[in-house]
């Protein structure tokens, strides 16, 4: 007697595999939330709106961290490898942590005057828009710039891109991830560092996650730098002619 391979006591890989993914959207949303709520309490002392945009794009920072490193890990540590499949989910939640960051403060600090995200304010007595924060203005711009990358990492993290465009296609876009991380880095440490700076704001106490954004990015870094020397020197020498 024989016994069919997808019967209901031998699941199919197919069904494993979409099992296995599932249980990786579950925990990865469940972690997304529990960090979310933790660096909303790092960031109490802000109004709500401060708050919680702060909480939901440190949470997508941290997630991208991961993202990353699952990147390069593997290549240096073999038993990463088994985590590799965890990056799809991480960098998807990371966009979306991001997304709902940026509405926020649209809704929240710029109030979808959208002038006012690149640092325009109405100035009553010229009865117009003036530039006053040029750096809050190209902060966001790279912001916005990553965003955008990120969506387009966001709807290609899947099995279906990957057919429609082709393995090669796929991988290209795919490798934007690079862009992304480093113009995300450039947007956080403005606000870490140089926001509050000017001398006509007033200045807040030191924010606590200045020092482990800078050892993450640093981890990050020498992470995939020695990564990249791994594979160069894995690579077979061509003979001479």
């Amino acid at each position: 007697m024989t016994t069919a391979i997808n019967s209901p006591i031998t699941p199919s890989p197919s069904s494993a595999n979409r099992w296995r993914t599932l249980m990786r959207h579950v925990v990865v949303v469940i972690t997304a939330a529990a960090l979310v709520y933790a660096f909303s309490l790092v960031h109490g002392q802000w109004s709500p709106m401060h708050r919680w945009n702060r909480a939901f794009g440190d949470a997508a920072v941290l997630l991208l961290a991961l993202t990353m490193t699952l990147g390069a890990a593997p290549r240096i540590f073999r038993v990463c490898a088994r985590w590799l499949p965890w990056r799809r989910e991480l960098g998807i939640y990371s966009v979306a942590l991001a997304m709902v960051h940026t509405v926020i403060i649209l809704d929240g600090w710029v109030e979808w005057n959208l002038i006012r995200l690149f640092g325009f304010e109405y100035h009553p007595f010229d009865l117009r828009y003036v530039m006053l924060q040029h750096g809050f203005g190209l902060a966001n711009a790279i912001g916005i710039l990553a965003l955008g990358i990120g969506f387009i990492l966001l709807i290609t993290s899947n099995d279906r891109a990957v057919r429609t465009l082709g393995a090669a296609s796929w991988k290209t876009v795919q490798m934007t991830a690079l862009v992304f991380w480093a113009l995300v880095v450039a947007h956080t440490a403005y606000f870490l560092y140089a926001h509050f700076l000017s001398f006509h704001r007033a200045t807040p106490d030191p924010n606590p996650l200045q020092l482990p954004f800078a050892f993450l990015v640093l981890v990050v870094v020498a992470l995939r730098a020695a990564a990249f020397l791994t594979a160069i020197r894995g690579r077979p020498r061509k003979e001479p002619i």
